[in-house]
């Protein structure tokens, strides 16, 4: 049994004035106490004035790319060796950052689909995502072209465990030849996806860049839509029917935000040409939030040095740029999260998974503190205690 005594606490939902003390106890969180109660048999730990809060989540991760530009290019290179220690300075990244739980959309070959028992932190896996033949991301081997094959793609991962569906449905910026903003695929072959994929009671995220293809990925009935940057005609277009129709669906969207540099000079020439910047990123995002439509923090997580695994915290303070309350932004990593991933977690509340982390200051007034986690539970066991000489992304 733990006892972590802190100054005050975000529960997932809300803010908990202090102090306040969380006990854990067999892997669950087993009371949230106003005041320092004594509590018996657990072992004290005392946090002083840090905020505690639920372990972060971050929806959307790639725990293969090694956090260098080209990471998702290189991937065929690696030996299996590489890609898991690869794979382990990936986690040991988020660990550090606060991250107990991450969701991995797009492995090479099952790296991190295989292993998912044996990693600290919990990891929820789509293994390679559906793409199209040399469409976006098809180096990590998830190739399919027509209904048949498509359906068959399905059915392999849920043979093999995966706990969700990744379809591009449009080009990635990362895949040089493909088109970003138009479609891999129509709206009945994503309609396909997604009632085979619920037949076999998995989720579905369609990653999609371009209007269009979130615009079918909506109508197909996909449950998360990642980037969801709507591009079309140059620019970014979130037309009000379109977030009428994802707050109705109550479909999570990630918008994938967070970045430490400026993307690589292709990458950053592709983004002016399709008018996608930060600017308009964030102008999109507020609207949905606005318009009612559910966010989800999640990063893209190792994809480039601008894009390092671990920079939750980035993406959170982009979300408040947005205009986002720093309640919802919060929420966005981890009930909100919790929710999209269908995990036990993202709540301080008795019953629900014992990951809380500890964070110097006060996110609800100011979301930096983010950035200075200072203890990272796990199942009720103290993971590691960073200190700031360890801080990195």
């Amino acid at each position: 049994m733990l006892a972590l005594r802190a100054g005050r606490a975000f529960d997932g939902e809300r803010s908990i004035a202090g102090p306040v003390t969380v006990v854990t106890e067999h892997g669950k969180i087993k009371a949230v106490e106003q005041g320092h109660p004594d509590v018996a048999g657990a072992e004290v730990v005392d946090l002083g004035s840090a905020t505690v809060l639920p372990g972060l989540i971050d929806t959307h991760v790639h725990l293969c790319a090694d956090s260098e530009n080209g990471a998702l290019d290189r991937l065929p290179s690696f030996t299996a060796a590489e890609l898991d220690a690869v794979i382990e300075d990936s986690l040991d990244r988020h660990l550090r950052a606060g991250v107990t739980t991450v969701r991995d959309l797009g492995d090479r070959a099952w790296a991190v689909a295989d292993q998912r028992d044996r990693f600290r932190q919990r990891v929820l896996a789509s293994g390679p995502p559906i793409t199209s033949p040399r469409g976006h991301c098809w180096s990590m081997g998830g190739e399919a072209a027509g209904d048949e094959e498509l359906r068959r793609a399905v059915r392999e991962r849920a043979e093999r465990g995966a706990d969700i569906v990744k379809i591009m449905a449009s080009g990635g910026f990362a895949t040089p030849g493909t088109i970003v903003d138009d479609c891999q695929f129509t709206e009945q072959e994503l309609r396909v996806v997604v009632e085979e994929a619920h037949s076999a009671g998995l989720p579905v995220t369609a990653h999609a860049h371009s209007l269009q293809a979130v615009q079918h990925a909506v109508a197909a009935g996909v449950d998360g839509i990642e980037h969801c940057t709507c591009l079309s005609g140059g620019a970014v277009v979130v037309p009000a029917a379109l977030m009428d129709a994802l707050a109705e669906a109550d479909i999570a969207v990630c918008h994938t935000l967070g970045a430490t540099m400026e993307p690589p000079p292709h990458i950053k020439e592709a983004f002016e040409r399709m008018g996608m910047s930060l600017a308009a990123k964030l102008d999109a995002a507020g609207r949905m939030y606005d318009h009612g439509v559910r966010t989800v923090s999640g990063t893209d997580g190792g994809i480039g040095a601008g894009k390092p695994h671990g920079i939750t915290a980035h993406a959170l303070q982009n979300l408040i740029e947005a205009g986002i309350p720093n309640r919802a932004v919060l929420a966005s990593a981890t009930s909100q999260a919790a929710k999209a991933c269908g995990v036990s977690k993202g709540v301080l509340k008795p019953g629900w998974d014992a990951d809380v982390i500890a964070v110097q200051g006060d996110p609800m007034r100011d979301i930096t503190a983010l950035h200075h986690v200072s203890t990272v539970v796990i199942a009720g066991q103290i993971a590691t205690t960073v200190l700031p000489t360890e801080r990195r992304v």
